[in-house]
């Protein structure tokens, strides 16, 4: 599963690395989707005047997700 981030203008994949996912417990089987919505939740913040994720990084905007 992919990340795709917003950067400068440019689109970037970011791959998601166990070391995102260690403080995720998930208690049922979830679905690619439902894994990127639970990771959207975790790295970004919501800003409301841009309607737009950023992540909490501080690497761009979250777009969404390839699942592969």
């Amino acid at each position: 599963m992919d990340l795709i981030v917003l950067n400068d203008g440019v689109y970037h994949l970011v791959e998601v690395t166990k070391q995102m996912t260690e403080h995720i417990k998930l208690l049922s089987e979830v679905d690619c989707f439902d894994l990127c919505d639970i990771l959207r939740l975790e790295l970004t913040t919501y800003h409301g005047s841009w309607n737009t994720y950023i992540m909490n990084d501080g690497s761009g905007h979250f777009y969404g997700c390839i699942c592969r």
